[in-house]
């Protein structure tokens, strides 16, 4: 999501009021051994509540906000910063830290990804009918034909959640079971209730995001579903017959950590399957002992929940994935073969790639003068910036970034403009992304836009216009390509595991939307539209938790890292021609550091051969080798007998289903040679218990690898096997290298992807 600089500004000073009031306090969250808690307290909310009432006073009284107790251990509660110091210093308290606030990363895919439209691929499966996702975002529009139950059998008996009711939320359904709002934390950080004639205080989404990724895990098939005469056909989600348990976690002002733990608690105990998260840290990924979404997530995990997060939207930076911990199934954004055309054609003839979702009158092919919005006030087409007597009546070529796209048209038409080429810089690169402009306008990658500026430049009296395609599809469209906005490595909390994990459809994406709000957002904007395209590894993420409730009914006695493997390993990295995933940020051909192990394939995913399984004890060891000795019980939770061992495990020995290799990992500087040894356990989840894989190796330049065995015999199913691979270089290098393993029987290919580099500074490897 683009914000303008100076509502931006305003945004983050917002912000700060809002975390801090004034008399100094926040929300912090405080994590404790649960077995510390001394046995003349009845209840651990007990003995928290008089821990905060310890405290020393101070202008306002200390309060709980929440009390966590199956995805963490703990609570969160407002204090002052000197209350916090002293919370943490009370025998039993883990830790202590200021609550951070995240933000949201923000039909055709089910055919662009191969899910059949009958159960032939899926026997007994029945879209997952008994599979509960939980949706963690800005509530659910209820009475959208996405979450209809015709047919629906009764709700799971493992379900023990409620719905929320209310004047402006009446009921759930058979498809909808439950629903609940959670904005404590938020009212805490405000300091007063919510205005509920802003925003609803009910699971209610008033905002559309929480229906669109809603409806894309789990939406009922909806038949004439259109945004205006866009995209026209069949809607429906990748688990159609799944059911959606809705909380409510993000308002205004952004999710905070107290309220997003708290829904992740609730959904544990609710009984969920899997957990739906298109939310993340702003910036750099935190640590994952102050994560509130990577602890909640280790907690869900401990019950058998599979956590699907999205990578978040700053790339095409490196360094920028967030929800980086290795139990989380991290999502990032690729295209799909269908764009709607809006090409640009120039006065010389000259015609340039656009796509756009307009939907008001056309320009008639007729040429209108071109401005270019440098000249006229404001190359970013900042509201209120522009020059009307220099715009009106001209088509004005702006620059993208720095606010949202459709706040640009909308600068563009106030002062008097007939329409706008939105022009990709190298940031945006070739990615193109259609929004439903108020006046004519069309967004062009950077090459269409610098030409476009040229003969603007070049001319006295330079015109143009815009021509509208409506939809397009089929495989005369490249796809899939990474969208430049998409989160990347390297994971810059452990160089050892590669993230993202994988990518999914993410741009222009077809789903239901909330009845409150316009397709674009702008209070100006009084359209109202059952579905909305919108794009963003937000809309990503849900692909993949749809698709993770198929393989949790089609394997329910897999592990959540058993389903993530399944859908890593059989991943794809070429596209519709056959040639390799591009990146849209680069235009280069995409890496693992982009892609992760590739473009997800759901049914390459549900008889994947072999999986890389991880306990929650392997991820305990994992913790302890990358320096959380201090903080493991936030993780382990109630074992108290755990006592880290650094040496037990190195993290690149985490059972994990891709490589990151660092050779000489303790040195300062990049040096020639090296040696390093990695170990993995596969087992063998194919039909045939009598099966025979051979490995197939692809080693980056200046790489020898040897995997021992280089073959496994199998002659159980579910029984196990393991490897160990030995990476050995003469040279070095500045930049990583890419790779792959591949295990294949004759019908599987079970494939793993591997990043090299030659030393652990971040930047420079990249």
């Amino acid at each position: 999501m683009e914000i303008p600089s100076c509502l931006f500004l305003l945004l983050c000073l917002s912000l700060l009021s809002v975390v801090f009031s004034s008399n100094g306090s926040q929300n912090f969250i405080v994590h404790v051994s649960k077995s510390r808690k001394p046995s003349a307290f009845a209840s651990h909310h007990q003995w928290y509540a008089s821990i905060v009432q310890s405290l020393s006073t101070s202008a306002h009284p200390s309060r709980i906000v929440y009390s966590y107790e199956h995805a963490a251990n703990g609570f969160s509660a407002r204090l002052t910063a000197a209350q916090a110091a002293e919370l943490s210093r009370v025998p039993g308290v883990l830790s202590v830290w200021p609550e951070q606030v995240h933000e949201v990363h923000t039909t055709h895919t089910p055919d662009f990804l191969g899910l059949p439209d009958e159960f032939d691929l899926w026997p007994n499966y029945d879209y997952a009918d008994d599979v509960i996702i939980g949706v963690l975002d800005t509530g659910i529009w209820p009475e959208h034909r996405s979450f209809n139950d015709s047919g629906l059998p009764p709700v799971p008996e493992r379900w023990k959640g409620t719905c929320e009711t209310g004047p402006d939320f009446p009921e759930c359904n058979r498809k909808i079971i439950g629903a609940r709002s959670f904005h404590r934390g938020y009212e805490s950080a405000l300091g007063r209730p919510i205005d509920e004639s802003v925003e609803s205080k009910s699971p209610r989404d008033t905002e559309g995001h929480g229906t669109h990724t809603a409806s894309t895990a789990a939406g009922s098939v909806v038949r004439n579903a259109s945004m205006f005469e866009y995209a026209n056909g069949e809607a429906r989600g990748m688990a159609t017959r799944a059911r959606i348990a809705v909380y409510k976690i993000c308002w205004n002002y952004g999710c905070f950590d107290s309220d997003i733990l708290a829904a992740m608690d609730q959904a544990v105990a609710d009984g969920v399957h899997v957990i739906s998260l298109s939310v993340g840290a702003k910036g750099m990924a935190p640590k994952y002992d102050r994560d509130s979404i990577a602890i909640g997530s280790f907690g869900a995990m401990l019950h058998g929940i599979v956590v699907s997060c999205s990578v978040g939207n700053s790339g095409p930076k490196p360094l920028s994935a967030v929800n980086v911990a290795p139990w989380i199934l991290t999502v990032g954004a690729s295209t799909i073969d269908r764009e709607f055309p809006a090409d640009v054609v120039l006065g010389n003839g000259r015609i340039l790639r656009g796509v756009s979702l307009y939907s008001g009158d056309p320009l008639n092919a007729t040429n209108l003068p071109l401005i270019l919005a440098d000249e006229s006030g404001s190359r970013l087409c900042v509201a209120g910036k522009l020059n009307p007597s220099l715009v009106s009546g001209k088509i004005v070529v702006c620059d993208r970034g720095a606010g949202k796209r459709v706040e640009k048209g909308r600068a563009v038409k106030l002062a008097g403009g007939a329409g706008m080429i939105l022009a990709n810089t190298k940031t945006d690169g070739e990615e193109l992304v259609a929004d439903s402009h108020l006046i004519p306008a069309t967004n062009v990658g950077k090459t269409a836009g610098d030409l476009i500026k040229r003969y603007a430049d070049s001319k006295s009296s330079p015109t143009a216009t815009i021509s509208f395609g409506g939809t397009v599809t089929g495989n005369s469209l490249l796809a899939p390509k990474v969208a430049a906005f998409s989160g990347r490595g390297p994971n810059r909390l452990t160089l050892d595991i590669l993230k993202p994990d994988i990518v999914a459809p993410g741009v222009n994406i077809l789903a239901g939307w909330t009845g409150s709000s316009s397709p674009t957002g702008l209070e100006i904007d009084e359209r109202r539209v059952e579905f909305n395209i919108i794009s963003g590894t937000s809309m990503a993420c849900p692909h993949v938790s749809g698709m993770a409730a198929l393989l949790r009914k089609a394997h329910p006695d897999w592990s959540p890292a058993a389903v993530k493997s399944a859908l890593m390993t059989t991943a794809y990295t070429t596209d519709n021609s056959g040639n390799q995933i591009a990146d849209l940020g680069t235009g280069n051909k995409s890496t693992p550091l982009i892609h992760g192990s590739g473009h997800v394939n759901p049914v390459g995913a549900l008889d994947p051969g072999l999986v890389y399984d991880i306990n929650p004890k392997d991820y305990i060891s994992f913790l302890c080798s990358t320096g959380y000795s201090e903080k493991i019980h936030i993780f382990a939770r109630d074992d108290t007998d755990v006592k880290c061992d650094p040496h037990k495990m190195k993290p690149g020995d985490l059972n994990y289903p891709s490589f990151s290799v660092v050779f000489n990992a303790d040195s300062a500087g990049i040096q020639r040679g090296g040696v390093v040894k990695l170990k993995r356990v596969v087992r063998n989840v194919g039909i045939s218990k009598n099966a025979v894989y051979v490995v197939k190796v692809n080693p980056p330049p200046a790489v020898k690898i040897n995997v021992s065995p280089s073959k496994i015999v199998f002659t159980e199913r579910n029984q196990s096997a393991s490897y160990e691979v030995t990476f050995t270089t003469d040279g070095a290098s500045l930049v990583t290298k890419f790779g792959s393993i591949e295990w294949t029987d004759g019908f599987h290919r079970v494939r793993s992807p591997l990043a090299v580099r030659w030393h652990n500074d971040l930047v420079a490897s990249i």
